[in-house]
């Protein structure tokens, strides 16, 4: 399994802004890159993915508010969250699998980070 490594996380207040970076260790020659979440009791869920090319999806629910940007050299994903909500807090995972194909679902997702702690207070 390849080793995705995390970085950022946090704890803010409400309105306020964080950053997540993941690196990946693979060598895919095309690829999709993501962020999911899990809130306590509540199942993973999609935030935003991207491929190599920079075709790029976003939940509903933080669009507008989350940009997701892709260093191809660096295989690091990063995702700036802004405007973050309580209800933005989870544990965020940082997931990777080879193709183009990137949906917003855990299945496909081959590689998983151990995950970083987002809490956004009111």
């Amino acid at each position: 399994q390849v080793q995705l490594v995390e970085s950022g996380g946090g704890s803010v207040q409400s309105g306020g802004s964080l950053t997540l970076s993941c690196k990946s260790q693979a060598d895919y020659a095309a690829y999709c890159m993501g962020w999911f979440r899990q809130a306590p009791g509540m199942e993973r869920e999609g935030v935003a993915s991207i491929t190599d090319v920079r075709k790029i999806n976003y939940a509903l629910s933080v669009e507008g508010r989350f940009t997701i940007t892709l260093d191809n050299a660096e295989k690091t994903v990063t995702l700036r969250m802004t405007g973050l909500k309580p209800e933005d807090t989870a544990m965020y995972y940082c997931a990777a699998k080879t193709g183009r194909y990137c949906p917003l679902k855990i299945d496909p997702y081959t590689d998983w980070g151990q995950g970083t702690q987002v809490t956004v207070s009111s």
